[in-house]
């Protein structure tokens, strides 16, 4: 176990289930479905956030509904990747708000970043106007989503 991890019993990972498919439930609802009293539960849930297990409470959107259903996968090969380079990239690409996730990839690229955007025209903006301007990017390589067919969350790991 890494030394930021903390353990997690049975009834740590039943919260954490509970809350990653119905985040807005009342504590004495959470203590039910867990097999608790409330004051155990709560103090759980305290611990959970004040560990940072638990880092916030979020709406979920669909995106389709929100007309955001182009999904582009990015490999990004940089110039420079010594860590001052790999530092700047990182900042800049936290300030694009079609990139939906980056990942630093071990292998022959740099970086893979999830780009959501409205249509395909769009997503051709992003990738001029945005990420090939990025600092360092020598080249990119797009792959578009046709479907979706496995997304899991994090209370399917659980």
């Amino acid at each position: 176990m890494q030394s930021d991890q903390i353990g997690l019993d049975r009834f740590d990972q039943a919260i954490l289930r509970a809350l990653s498919t119905e985040g807005r439930i009342s504590v004495t609802e959470l203590a039910q479905r867990i097999g608790l009293s409330k004051s155990p539960t709560q103090a759980r849930l305290r611990r959970l956030e004040e560990s940072g297990v638990i880092t916030g409470y979020h709406a979920l959107f669909d995106p389709i509904r929100l007309g955001l259903d182009h999904i582009s996968f990015v490999e990004v090969r940089l110039m420079d990747t010594r860590e001052s380079s790999l530092a700047a990239f990182n900042a800049a690409v936290m300030k694009i708000p079609e990139i939906e996730q980056v990942h630093l990839i071990a292998g022959n690229f740099d970086y893979l970043m999830k780009v959501r955007t409205q249509s395909m025209n769009e997503y051709r903006i992003v990738l001029a106007d945005k990420i090939s301007t990025l600092p360092h990017v020598s080249s990119t390589s797009t792959y578009v989503a046709m479907q979706a067919i496995k997304e899991n969350t994090l209370s399917d790991v659980i």
